[in-house]
């Protein structure tokens, strides 16, 4: 996987946390460098952390898996960026993790929670990166500086365009997994 595609990755995986955090940005009165610098390392660390452990758990079994490896990575991909898709263009307008009623809503609790429903996608892509031998240590530091400029430009928006530009971070995010799934099948059914 080279820098491009990489880079595609990181901002598709990313726009969950993006989309969440224009939602925070909203449920602050006046947003600060510091709850930016909150949402940037929840998110970035999580959406870093989820694909190690899925490179982890998806190295044990790549022995038995290389034949089929390209048709998971699409799968995954595909499942994962069609959800995204499908959120955005769900009539709910509401921001589903977040509320202005919290009495925190950069508390750890309400941070570690939104950061796992946000990352969860990544561990399926840690095993996709598992099957294409990816370079593990540089894409979960790439995917989790990525993740924390967007979460932390996420808060501000939030907070000076409210929700308008949420649905179409998750639909673009949903676009780019889906073609990136397209393009390590065609790979590796073309090129064998």
């Amino acid at each position: 996987m080279g820098i491009f595609e990489l880079f595609l990755l990181a901002v598709g995986l990313s726009m969950d946390a993006f989309a969440v955090s224009i939602c925070k940005g909203l449920s602050v009165p006046k947003t600060t460098i510091r709850h930016m610098c909150i949402a940037g390392l929840w998110f970035g660390g999580f959406q870093a952390l989820m694909p190690f452990i899925g490179y982890t758990l998806g190295s044990a079994f790549t022995e038995y898996i290389i034949a089929v490896d390209h048709w998971i990575a699409f799968i995954l991909l595909g499942l994962i960026g069609g959800n995204m898709i499908k959120e955005a263009l769900d009539d709910d307008d509401d921001c589903e993790y977040c509320s202005e009623k919290e009495s925190n809503p950069f508390g750890i609790r309400t941070m570690f929670l939104m950061a796992v429903a946000t990352s969860i996608d990544a561990l399926a892509v840690g095993v996709t990166f598992a099957f294409l031998r990816v370079d593990i240590l540089w894409a979960v530091t790439f995917i989790g500086i990525t993740t924390f400029c967007f979460s932390a430009v996420g808060i501000k928006i939030g907070s000076i365009f409210g929700a308008k530009f949420k649905s179409k971070a998750e639909f673009a995010g949903g676009l780019i997994l889906i073609g990136l799934g397209i393009k390590i099948l065609l790979e590796h059914t073309l090129l064998t």
